[in-house]
């Protein structure tokens, strides 16, 4: 069994895939827009490998604060190499999108977080 995709709620649609594509290189899919449910819309980012992300948006979906709630607390996107984590990270704090920078941390793991537009934080390791 393997994870087909994953969904993300935005308020952003055209943003967010933005950021898929000039962040991690994704490539982005069409735009849907549902005939059955007014207002909703998505498109499907696609990454080198692993499952894609189903972006969705709809009037329904307001901007919200950084504070946790319930459901997924982040994604992690595994990069390779510590090189490329550190390169990413680079960029992402040039771009001034990273909550915490590269670090090797208490369960053995070598990663960064930043955050996509809507706030959302994304690991990024090795």
């Amino acid at each position: 069994m393997k994870i087909a995709h994953v969904a993300l709620w935005t308020a952003d649609l055209d943003g967010v895939c933005h950021f898929w594509a000039e962040t991690f290189g994704a490539a982005v899919g069409d735009l849907y827009e549902s005939a059955r449910r007014p207002g909703f819309s998505s498109r499907f980012v696609y990454l080198k490998d692993g499952p894609s992300i189903e972006v969705m948006q709809g009037p329904w979906i307001m901007r919200g604060g950084l504070e946790e709630r319930q459901g997924y607390a982040h994604l992690a996107l595994s990069l390779g190499s510590r090189e490329a984590v550190d390169k990413m990270a680079a960029q992402a704090e040039a771009s001034g999108i990273l909550i915490s920078p590269a670090r090797m941390t208490g369960d053995s793991f070598y990663e960064a977080v930043l955050r996509d537009p809507d706030g959302n934080p994304i690991e990024i390791t090795v």
